[in-house]
């Protein structure tokens, strides 16, 4: 049975999952930056900086949560500090 090997399928622009990941974790110094200038950041930046790539899109999101932030949900589409 063949499978998908995830290190050499390519996603959007050429790029294989392990360069996607990396790609979002080079970027979100730069997220958390702007969240700590204007206090969040929407969505749509965040989809509009990645170049509209879902995966490193759905990468940031997930790295900014690790790090610990309030990546919001459907109805607040923002990413923030949580607040206490």
């Amino acid at each position: 049975m063949d499978s998908c090997d995830r290190r050499v399928r390519a996603y959007k622009n050429g790029k294989t999952f392990d360069q996607c990941r990396d790609m979002a974790e080079s970027m979100n110094p730069k997220f958390k930056k702007q969240i700590e200038d204007k206090g969040k950041v929407l969505w749509t930046e965040i989809l509009e900086q990645v170049n509209h790539d879902e995966l490193i899109y759905k990468f940031t999101l997930k790295f900014l949560r690790r790090d610990g932030y309030d990546i919001g949900n459907h109805k607040i589409s923002e990413v923030k500090k949580f607040t206490l």
